[in-house]
């Protein structure tokens, strides 16, 4: 048995060799796919031999124009120093004559080449792409033909002019860019343009191919959602027959809607034109898309008195400096492949390098494009030429970025169109003329348009004049941008077309739909209470703000009155007056206690409890001071537990002298020493720590969840409650609880010790003052609840005073009494004395 070795794999393109029809070496070749024809002869094939190639004619000049700007962009990157320094750029530029089974099979030339390279069979031909990025098409249909073919390949498609949405679809053609917006941008923007100018019963005409009927879909869309109604939507075509044209006419001339959206190319655009000057079609409004608004040809066919006061939107003017001056500086290449040029150049002078027999002219090649008109010369279409400049800046811009370009740029860098493909489309530049290109997720560029408005001369010559810009890269209410100046409606009109199925409802009403009629017929009811609609003609009405309020037009919301209990109102500053006057009651008791503090009355009670007392009820009058004014954080924190520690130390204070009082007659019992076990210090230490069981509560509280300022809402509807919210419900109580727990122990041993035999027995008082205090504070409950707003505040505030005058009055007014009025009872051997005691 024997083995031979496997020959070498050859990749050799099948078919006939396609080569440019203009090129240019250079260490990195960029693609380009234009039309420099616009039809083909159509062939007959027979099917007994090869078929021919596609046979181009009818030259079309634009291709040209945008092979120029290619061209003028790439020798100005290679004769700049800034970027891609090192690096030629080179090109390769064929003729697809809008075929789109052409521009297929020139794009996979431009990826392949036309050489036949020899690989080694683990290879599988799989090599390097010829070119890093195809400039082009200008057709929607070009453009999707070509990046279905090279996206799997991940090879730029940079195209100038393709404006169709579908090609956004990036599942789709993953590696498709264009320098044009999308017209899923120009679609909205006609619709906000109607929206702006009020007109909501409108009419739609549009292409019928992929550019007509994916625009008028967006248009649809989004219209819908701005509240615009259809009256119709109907489409034409150039090779329609004249009945189906005719049918488009009688439908707008029974329509009642005074405003047309056409969203057509301008070759359709003209044949309608000419229907419409036929059967005298006047006082319509039209609406443009930019596929016919700016042209010229439309305008002076004769029939543009129907388009009179036409608005619409056009690609934004554009200026290169050189470009011009570059496009038109051409001359005739000797070389022998150059037949395409000198066909351009023999049209362009309609003259013959060959002399023929007839009249015709010869051409010498140094013909001057000085003083010559015609599709060429017409520098109109600057803005799509800029489109072809910023597209090939754009890969610059990623080439200079990939081979880390400085000074010089790293030409040992594998160059790959994948990373091409993620470089440009994370590019963001600005060219030399300021005009910042970056891309979107989608490969699309910002899009902006100018508003075009047609007005008509004196000479019968429509001016074009750009009356505003939409910019769709700006917040949506800003998007629309509509200068001062004065526009030209239909007939010559100064004043804004209606065209509405019913009259705007005014501001304060909302539209509510008739019943089986379109959207836009409704009638208008006014909004409810809380509601309001400050724009005429609105949908619904806004629910104010929960700090507004609407006002009796319905229309503005005013702000509701914010309420809560301050100093300045009269329930406020009685509250206030009481407080203080309780805090001077207070203190003229201390100083009264303090004065006679060597007497009997003011000893045999245990002054130093007795001033703690007054201290803490000092505390207890002015806390219910923090609970008037305005609530914030800290008051609402500190009014709660203020009052909580307060009235705890007010209550262990008055439950220690219960004890006191207890004890100091059981120490009176033969063998009894009780006291020792509940001295002075007992009683200082009894106080502080049924207080700081108080403030341990206080802490948790304040720390798990505090009180904090609150607006209620719920209890008036044109007013705001200002209010402290508990926070912890659960804290709350539990101060509460504790301040109740206290009072009750303390009530029941005062109540125990108010027999016991002694001429002035403190627990009889002590008794009277804890019955008025949970007296007190068992009715605060329900009254709190049931309080609505700042009166809730002024409960909490009473049944603090109240209960601080009961146990200040019940205490210790009768003390002051016998030290002011009856200062012979205020002797030791009268507090000894015994007596009678009497039930109560």
């Amino acid at each position: 048995m024997t083995f031979s070795q496997a020959e070498k794999s050859e990749c050799r393109l099948r078919g006939d060799a396609e080569n440019p029809q203009l090129s240019m070496d250079g260490d990195i070749i960029l693609g380009g796919i234009f039309s420099f024809h616009s039809r083909w002869e159509e062939e007959l094939h027979t099917y007994e031999h090869k078929p021919l190639s596609l046979q181009c004619i009818r030259l079309y000049f634009r291709g040209f124009q945008y092979t120029q700007a290619m061209r003028f962009a790439i020798e100005e990157i290679n004769n700049s120093t800034d970027l891609l320094p090192g690096i030629s750029l080179g090109y390769k530029i064929y003729d697809s004559c809008g075929s789109t089974a052409r521009a297929v099979k020139l794009s996979l030339a431009l990826v392949n080449g036309n050489n036949a390279v020899f690989e080694p069979p683990e290879e599988a031909c799989a090599r390097p792409a010829q070119v890093q990025a195809i400039m082009g098409e200008t057709f929607s249909s070009l453009c999707m033909a070509i990046a279905t073919v090279i996206g799997p390949f991940h090879i730029p498609l940079i195209s100038h002019a393709a404006t169709c949405a579908c090609l956004s679809d990036k599942t789709k053609y993953p590696s498709f860019l264009r320098t044009i917006p999308s017209d899923y941008y120009q679609s909205r923007a006609l619709a906000h343009l109607v929206k702006h100018f009020g007109w909501t019963w409108v009419g739609a005409i549009r292409t019928n191919d992929d550019y007509g009927n994916n625009g008028m879909a967006t248009f649809t869309a989004t219209a819908q959602q701005l509240g615009i109604c259809l009256e119709y939507s109907v489409s034409i075509f150039r090779t329609d027959p004249p009945d189906k044209i005719q049918r488009t006419i009688d439908i707008i001339k029974s329509s009642t809607s005074k405003v047309i959206i056409a969203f057509l190319s301008a070759t359709d655009m003209h044949i309608l034109t000419r229907m419409l000057s036929h059967h005298n079609l006047t006082g319509y409004q039209w609406v443009g898309s930019e596929g016919w608004i700016f042209d010229s040809q439309i305008a002076a066919t004769g029939g543009h008195h129907v388009l009179d006061g036409a608005i619409g939107l056009s690609i934004p003017k554009a200026h290169v400096s050189g470009m011009k001056e570059f496009m038109l500086d051409v001359k005739p290449l000797n070389s022998s492949s150059n037949e395409m040029f000198t066909e351009f150049w023999e049209t362009l002078f309609s003259c013959k390098f060959q002399k023929q027999a007839g009249n015709q002219r010869e051409c010498t090649g140094r013909e001057n494009l000085k003083g010559v008109q015609n599709g060429f010369t017409d520098m109109s279409l600057m803005p799509i030429f800029n489109n072809v400049y910023k597209g090939v800046y754009a890969v610059a811009h990623a080439l200079h970025k990939i081979l880390s370009c400085n000074k010089t740029c790293n030409t040992k860098v594998q160059l790959d169109p994948h990373t091409i493909l993620q470089h440009i489309q994370k590019t963001q530049f600005k060219t030399k003329e300021g005009d910042e290109v970056y891309f979107n997720e989608n490969g699309d560029p910002p899009a902006k348009y100018e508003i075009i408005n047609w007005q008509p001369k004196e000479n019968g010559v429509v001016e074009f004049v750009i009356v505003g810009l939409y910019d769709a890269s700006l917040p949506e209410d800003k998007q629309l941008i509509l200068q001062n100046k004065s526009l030209i409606w239909a007939q010559n009109s100064r004043k804004v077309p209606v065209s509405v199925c019913s009259k705007k409802c005014p501001p304060g009403t909302r539209k509510v739909l008739q019943k089986g009629k379109p959207v836009c017929c409704y009638d208008c009811l006014q909004c409810a209470e809380g509601e309001i609609s400050n724009t005429a003609d609105s949908v619904t009405c806004e629910q104010c703000h929960r700090e507004f309020w609407s006002n009796t037009k319905r229309d503005t919301c005013v702000k509701k009155e914010a309420e809560f209990l301050s100093y300045e109102e009269v329930l406020g500053a009685l509250l206030t007056s009481a407080s203080l006057l309780g805090t001077s009651m207070t203190a003229a008791v201390a100083f009264i206690f303090f004065r006679h503090r060597k007497t009997p009355i003011v000893r045999a009670n245990n002054s130093e409890l007795s001033f703690l007392l007054l201290f803490s009820l000092t505390l207890c009058f002015l806390c219910s001071l923090t609970f008037l004014g305005r609530p914030s954080e800290w008051s609402c924190m500190l009014r709660h537990t203020a009052f909580g520690i307060t009235f705890v130390l007010c209550i262990s204070c008055v439950l220690g002298k219960t004890i006191v009082v207890l004890m100091a007659f059981r120490a009176t019992l033969p063998g009894s020493n009780v006291m020792k076990w509940f001295g002075p210090a007992q009683q200082k230490l009894s106080v502080l720590g049924f207080t700081l069981v108080q403030i341990l509560i206080c802490i948790i509280w304040l720390t798990v969840s505090p009180p904090f300022p609150f607006k209620n809402f719920k209890d008036f509807k044109d007013k705001i409650v200002l209010e402290c919210a508990l926070g912890s419900a659960i804290g709350f109580w539990a101060v509460l609880g504790y301040i109740g727990l206290l009072a009750m122990l303390c009530f029941v041993l005062a109540f125990l010790a108010r027999k016991l035999p002694d001429n002035f027995n403190e627990a009889k008082f002590i008794t009277f003052s804890m019955l008025i205090f949970c007296a007190v504070w068992i009715t605060f409950i329900p009254a709190y609840v049931s309080s609505p707003g700042k009166f809730s505040v002024a409960v909490e505030i009473f049944a603090i005073l109240a209960s601080s005058f009961g146990l200040l009055v019940c205490i210790f007014i009768p003390k002051c009494y016998i030290i002011l009025l009856k200062p012979d009872k205020n002797t030791k051997k009268n507090m000894m004395g015994k007596g009678v005691s009497k039930s109560f």
